[in-house]
C-alpha cells in the first residue's frame, strides 16, 4: 500500500517525474509513492530518475494505457542534493 498517490495522467514529457520528485521530497525513507501516468515515456523516465536519485522503483504495470509506478523513498531529499 502506498503512503501517497500522485495522479499524473495526461501530463507529458518530464512533468510526471518532476511532480513525483516534489512529492518524494515530502516523504521519509521507506515511504511509498504510487504514480499514475499515461505517457509511455514515463517507464524509462522513472527508471532513470530512481536510479539517479537513490529511490527504488518497486514495481510498474500498465492497464488500458495507464501506467502505475510504485516508488520507495530510500534517500529523502536526494533530489534537492542532486540539484546543488
Amino acid at each position: 500500500m502506498a503512503d501517497a498517490t500522485l495522479d499524473a495522467k495526461y501530463l507529458k514529457g518530464p512533468m510526471p517525474v518532476l511532480r513525483a520528485a516534489k512529492v518524494l521530497r515530502g516523504l521519509t525513507s521507506g515511504d511509498k509513492l504510487r504514480v499514475l501516468a499515461t505517457d509511455p515515456g514515463t517507464v524509462a523516465d522513472f527508471r532513470d530518475f530512481c536510479r539517479e536519485n537513490g529511490h527504488a522503483l518497486i514495481s510498474w504495470s500498465e492497464l488500458k494505457g495507464v501506467f502505475s509506478f510504485t516508488i520507495r523513498c530510500t534517500a529523502p531529499h536526494s533530489v534537492e542534493k542532486a540539484q546543488i
